[in-house]
């Protein structure tokens, strides 16, 4: 049975393994303050073109999202969301558990605008409710939408405006950047956003997340957050040697460029088929609108997530390729989907 359940199924990419072995004997400081993670760090300034962040490696999101808001808040005040992101759906509530709402926002394409935050402003407008102080996305969406850079001009000036935090979840981040209708650059996040982190877990690496963190009154003391989450690591050179590996030259993107061409090939032909989508998706996950009876047949030789009950006979599935995923495997899926829907 082949997967198209999530894009870390697999290991790690044979460079980042080769690099933890041959420095697996090396004797370093702890805690990330090893030349491989200083050099990681350094390198990501260089790839931002901002020698100002300050940068800390996690070993997975949800840690980096639950240590980051719950630092970057005070006690009274809340993260706004749109319905479908990962920290109100997917943290087993996280967030919440360090003392903090989540002020949900029914959106329709998983992404949030600047009218959806000034509601939400407008809404809360005293102190008998929580006060929302910072705007939780992810890029891509977990609709697999992504922003482009007017979108996120649009949300960062409204921040601004109304002296909100922006923050921006990039577990797919190289998915985002590498799809074909983005505008975004790496370098230009900085310059908008507050804080935000580059995902490894899904683009190649055995584990780690990248949080740059870009204002300045949001770095203070960082590092204590992190150790009383458990955050930070002993042996912390396994996340930096990894973003050394990536970001040493275009890997990084190579790897994100693969997932992408991976869904672009079953976005074409699933179309050729007559089929729709739940959305339009140019990241590395991709929606199908499908029969019941067609998604039971497929299930016999793929594994992949009913995303969402359409009506009483289609569902949408979700297919998600990633930096290992085979074409031959991808095309397979194409042909035994139009076989079984000709039967």
């Amino acid at each position: 049975m082949y997967s198209f359940k999530n894009d870390y199924s697999e290991g790690a990419h044979p460079r980042i393994l080769n690099a933890l072995v041959e420095s697996n004997f090396a004797q370093v400081e702890g805690y990330g303050k090893d030349i491989y993670t200083l050099k990681a760090a350094d390198l990501l300034r260089q790839k931002l073109g901002h020698s100002d962040v300050d940068i800390h490696f996690f070993s997975g999101g949800t840690q980096a999202n639950l240590t980051a808001l719950s630092a970057f808040l005070r006690p009274h005040e809340a993260v706004i969301a749109a319905n479908t992101g990962h920290v109100l759906v997917h943290e087993t509530g996280a967030i919440e558990a360090t003392g903090h709402k989540i002020i949900s926002i029914e959106v329709s394409d998983g992404k949030l605008t600047s009218e959806h935050i000034k509601a939400a402003v407008e809404a809360h407008t005293d102190e008998h409710m929580v006060k929302p102080k910072l705007v939780y996305i992810s890029n891509p969406t977990e609709l697999g939408s992504i922003y482009t850079k007017d979108e996120l001009k649009q949300l960062s000036y409204c921040c601004k405006d109304n002296r909100l935090i922006l923050y921006v979840d990039g577990a797919r981040l190289g998915s985002a950047l590498c799809a074909k209708d983005n505008d975004l650059a790496l370098s230009d996040l900085p310059n908008l956003v507050d804080a935000f982190y580059i995902g490894g877990t899904k683009n190649g690496a055995l584990l780690g997340e990248a949080m740059i963190i870009c204002c300045d009154t949001l770095k203070t003391e960082f590092r204590f957050h992190m150790k009383q989450k458990g955050a930070l690591l002993a042996k912390g050179k396994l996340l930096g040697i990894q973003f050394l590996e990536l970001f040493r030259d275009d890997l990084y993107f190579e790897l994100a460029n693969h997932a992408n061409n991976m869904a672009d090939i079953l976005r074409r032909e699933i179309d050729r088929l007559g089929c729709k989508f739940l959305i339009d998706s140019p990241s590395n996950q991709v929606f199908p609108i499908l029969p019941n009876y067609v998604i039971a047949r497929l299930q016999e030789k793929y594994d992949f997530y009913i995303w969402e009950k359409v009506d009483d006979d289609k569902s949408a599935i979700r297919l998600v390729t990633s930096w290992a995923t085979n074409e031959t495997a991808v095309l397979q899926l194409v042909g035994d989907l139009q076989k079984i829907m000709k039967s």
